[in-house]
């Protein structure tokens, strides 16, 4: 029996009637692994998870040698907070779209008996520390993989941001927001916005104005050392929100500092293949790849 415990984080919504994981988990008990199924969601509707005995999944992870997840990237996003807090690896099996962050297709799962001897590759990826001063107190903290995110909220206006890096002003913002992601995070809402692709393993952080109305200003690639401050100036009472990796909108004050700053945290991937970055972007998001497929 492999020692070795792997725990199989499906997504109800993507993996319906748990028909990929259930096929995961038959070769991964060929190879003598053992493993839990946990949801990656609370509160998921009886049923969910067909006749699967559902653990915990902060109490799993504090033995767990390995995380499988079944569904997008967001399902990985979702979970890469706890995973790095508990320095668990992941492995994402895409059952969604584009898929980025993911190692294997659905239909790739026999590649999965690469992991028998337990040597295989893991890249590190970078993440931020993103907090919330408000009159001199620290009053919010989260762990992101993807972006930080400083946005109008639901009635469309224009915000003005002041954003400083080393308490050395960087760039005045008036727009819709602006996105500060990892080399991770690049390929997501920063690109939307028109913020340059940044290879994953890079450390670098992208400073990505959203709709501004500066047009000299474009975006910033900066060295990870860098502590930035993003302020609020001029909004009166409009409503404006910080996000992290798509987490719950935290509403911000006119006199809040947003900082943000890399992590000592790190999200490990795991690697079974040898797909490159490039090859995966061309693939997927250049014309005539995956992406233009009927």
């Amino acid at each position: 029996m492999n020692t070795k415990k792997i725990i199989l984080c499906p997504n109800p919504n993507r993996d319906h009637g748990m028909v990929t994981t259930r096929a995961a988990e038959k070769i991964l008990h060929e190879m003598g692994f053992r493993t839990v199924v946990c949801s990656p969601f609370r509160d998921q509707k009886e049923g969910a998870f067909a006749d699967y005995d559902v653990r915990p999944l902060p109490q799993e992870m504090k033995d767990a040698d390995l995380m499988i997840t079944f569904g997008g990237d967001g399902t990985i996003l979702h979970l890469a907070k706890l995973a790095a807090l508990n320095k668990v690896p992941v492995l994402g099996i895409n059952m969604g779209g584009l898929g980025f962050v993911a190692e294997l297709e659905k239909g790739e799962l026999e590649v999965l008996r690469k992991l028998q001897d337990w040597d295989f590759e893991m890249e590190q990826r970078m993440m931020l520390d993103v907090s919330v001063i408000r009159e001199g107190k620290q009053i919010y903290t989260n762990l992101g993989l993807n972006d930080a995110v400083i946005r109008e909220g639901p009635i469309s206006h224009v915000i003005h941001l002041k954003i400083s890096s080393d308490g050395r002003h960087l760039a005045d913002i008036a727009g819709d927001g602006v996105i500060v992601s990892t080399p991770t995070g690049s390929t997501a809402y920063s690109l939307s916005a028109g913020g340059p692709v940044v290879e994953p393993v890079a450390q670098t952080m992208v400073v990505c104005p959203i709709c501004t109305h500066n047009m000299r200003f474009s975006s910033y690639v900066l060295s990870p050392e860098h502590v930035l401050t993003v302020e609020l100036e001029r909004n009166g009472r409009k409503p404006v929100y910080l996000f992290v990796d798509e987490s719950r909108a935290f509403s911000l004050r006119s006199d809040d500092k947003v900082l943000v700053r890399r992590s000592k945290y790190v999200t490990k991937l795991v690697r079974l293949t040898e797909k490159s970055f490039c090859e995966i972007f061309a693939q997927k998001m250049l014309p005539g790849g995956m992406n233009d497929e009927k």
